[in-house]
């Protein structure tokens, strides 16, 4: 994994992708998965990411996500 991370790294810079556009890109992604997995409790949610789920309502609000689980086919 910590290869993935270092050539996806890589790709970014070389993309002249901005700090800021990339950690919140990282940061919607995987808030996004943890929803998923969480079935879209956000209490759950807000545990296995480790923030208070007041925060974790105003990061789905600012990323405009959709809290309830995504339905892979």
């Amino acid at each position: 994994m910590k290869d993935q991370l270092e050539a996806l790294v890589g790709q970014m810079v070389e993309r002249g992708i901005h700090f800021d556009e990339a950690i919140n890109e990282f940061e919607k992604k995987f808030i996004k998965r943890v929803l998923d997995r969480s079935h879209g409790n956000q209490s759950h949610a807000a545990r296995l990411l480790g923030i208070h789920r007041n925060t974790l309502s105003r990061k789905i609000g600012f990323y405009k996500l959709d809290s309830r689980p995504h339905r892979h086919s």
